[in-house]
């Protein structure tokens, strides 16, 4: 498999979770500004989207949307248990928080990186993401990871997302509870193996 990313965009997600997994890959590194590979190949003729995460498997199918990665790696993986089985509730809760984390966590931070958002439009979209932070961190008052005891697929795309609040002026230093989760995903050996693939951590 080959994994297309750029680093700390939320492609680490489905690095994480290949880690997570122990699954044979291959990273190739895009830029997200100029929508090139390091050798200067266009990125649009691999990836019409030209976003990140696209996964190509080893028949040449290909995925390319993150919470559908994850799933279909954790689906490799079964007893690594980063995805409830199919057809449980279990499972529809995972994809109730991965659904949750695309559109209502991963998006809104979209306007704090786009140079085009005007700046008092920013402490409005600042405020909507630290509502819907605030709502996760009470949900983790009691659990260690999003689904309870297990670390899933959900954790590693949750942590990627909230690791973006640094980088925008959005202080969730307040909210306790994901702070200390962090630090708990951040203590993983497979998610340091992935951030140091990224050079994200030395």
């Amino acid at each position: 498999m080959k994994l297309y990313y750029s680093p700390g965009a939320c492609s680490l997600s489905p690095h994480i979770v290949l880690h997570e997994a122990d699954l044979q890959h291959e990273t190739v590194m895009v830029s997200t500004k100029s929508h090139k590979l390091q050798d200067g190949t266009d990125y649009y003729g691999i990836n019409p989207l030209g976003y990140v995460p696209f996964l190509v498997l080893d028949n040449g199918d290909t995925l390319h949307e993150g919470p559908a990665i994850v799933q279909y790696l954790a689906d490799l993986a079964p007893e690594k248990n980063l995805a409830p089985a199919n057809g449980t509730v279990a499972r529809y809760h995972l994809q109730e928080w991965l659904n949750f984390i695309s559109t209502e966590v991963h998006k809104g931070f979209g306007p704090l990186f786009n140079p085009a958002t005007p700046e008092d439009y920013k402490p409005l979209a600042r405020a909507s993401v630290l509502k819907r932070l605030a709502w996760v961190n009470e949900q983790l008052a009691n659990k260690t990871y999003l689904m309870g005891d297990q670390f899933t697929v959900a954790d590693a795309y949750f942590f990627t997302v909230t690791g973006w609040a640094q980088f925008v002026g959005l202080d969730i230093s307040e909210l306790e509870h994901i702070q200390a989760y962090r630090e708990r995903i951040l203590a993983r050996p497979a998610v340091q193996a992935a951030m140091k693939a990224e050079g994200l951590l030395k």
